[in-house]
């Protein structure tokens, strides 16, 4: 992958701020006492490992433009924005450190990859939450399985838009062999998250951060 100074210089920055940002996530989940917890510090780590494991298998014909589901969605939805930004930030060290993405990437996929798209995802939850109905199927098709799907849609056309912005690739290439794909993935990444959201709130509800029955399923 051909590189120049700017290219080089938005990776500095990037890995800086994902740095600092996941440096305050930590360190607000301490001071609050979050992971003081051990089934805090249970998911997390096993949220982590999740990621680690669904990451690593992608696939790709250009270096940088991999597929592989999110499930990032999920992950904000079970342990929280910070949280889930402590747990997502160690599945991508561990990808990296194996070699399936490059440390030259690791902050701009960190913002592009996964800060933004939780916080979209977080954004859609939080709407839902003030300005719908607080109703368990809401819950899990617009925070769980629309999200997932507007998700993974983010996450593609954000690196797919840096790639091109900085020289990377042409925008033609992006699109037949990057873009092009958002069409397969959107629903299956949808159904991933909103079936995990929805085996998780019937079973382990107090696993989940965003969710209480009280809220949602007593209505008396």
């Amino acid at each position: 992958m051909m590189e120049n100074t700017t290219v080089i210089v938005s990776q500095f920055i990037s890995f800086c701020l994902y740095l600092a940002i996941t440096a305050i996530a930590v360190k607000q989940s301490f001071a609050s006492q979050v992971l003081s917890t051990r089934l805090s510090q249970h998911l997390v780590f096993g949220s982590a490992a999740s990621l680690f494991l669904l990451w690593f298998f992608q696939t790709g014909i250009y270096e940088g433009l991999n597929v592989h589901f999110l499930w990032l969605t999920a992950n904000v939805l079970v342990l929280g924005f910070r949280l889930a930004i402590i747990s997502a930030f160690l599945a991508l060290t561990g990808i990296t450190i194996i070699g399936h993405e490059s440390w030259q990437m690791f902050g701009v996929n960190g913002l592009l990859g996964v800060i933004l798209p939780m916080t979209v995802s977080y954004l859609i939850y939080t709407l839902t939450f003030h300005r719908l109905p607080k109703h368990i199927f809401i819950y899990i098709f617009v925070c769980g399985f629309f999200a997932g799907a507007l998700t993974i849609t983010v996450k593609m056309l954000l690196l797919g838009g840096y790639y091109t912005l900085f020289g990377v690739y042409d925008w033609q290439t992006i699109v037949d062999n990057y873009l092009i794909l958002i069409l397969l993935l959107l629903f299956p990444e949808g159904l991933f998250n909103g079936m995990t959201m929805t085996m998780l709130v019937i079973y382990k509800p107090l696993w989940v951060y965003t969710f209480r029955d009280k809220i949602y399923l007593d209505k008396q």
